[in-house]
């Protein structure tokens, strides 16, 4: 793939309502993400993604390095919260205990509580509510307690 037509991806996915878009072509995989922390990219796959102009690779690796994240396990909507005129289950700076739910996802009209393995921080709440989300995607990045 030419650079002329990773600028013509990079100003589609610009100029629409997309927050994220993957293109994958034989051994090349590019990730493109309007959110602040994009997904995490498994090793060993040779990639292409844009970044923040104001971000740094070298810092966009090191917090990658040191974050946890909580990741999607299935395909829906993400819920913060149990209905629309309650608090949402967490928020940052929030201190989670292990099986405490921290939100709620819903797939094929089935809502799922989706909760923590492990005690932690929430660092950062990564996708909007009533988002639509993938399998693997990260919902929380988090610092283990």
């Amino acid at each position: 793939m030419d650079l002329e037509k990773i600028e013509g991806l990079v100003k589609i996915i610009e100029d629409s309502s997309l927050n994220e878009f993957t293109y994958k072509d034989k051994d090349v995989k590019i990730t493109m993400s309007k959110l602040d922390h994009p997904p995490v990219v498994a090793a060993g796959v040779p990639v292409a993604a844009s970044a923040p102009v104001n971000t740094p690779v070298e810092k966009a690796e090191e917090e990658e390095e040191e974050s946890l994240f909580i990741t999607s396990p299935i395909v829906g909507t993400f819920y913060s919260a149990a209905a629309p005129d309650v608090p949402a289950f967490v928020k940052v700076g929030d201190q989670v205990k292990a099986g405490q739910t921290v939100c709620i996802l819903e797939a094929m009209k089935l809502m799922n509580e989706i909760q923590s393995d492990y005690d932690c921080e929430i660092e950062a709440v990564l996708v909007s509510n009533e988002q639509k989300v993938e399998y693997g995607q990260p919902l929380f990045r988090v610092k283990r307690l």
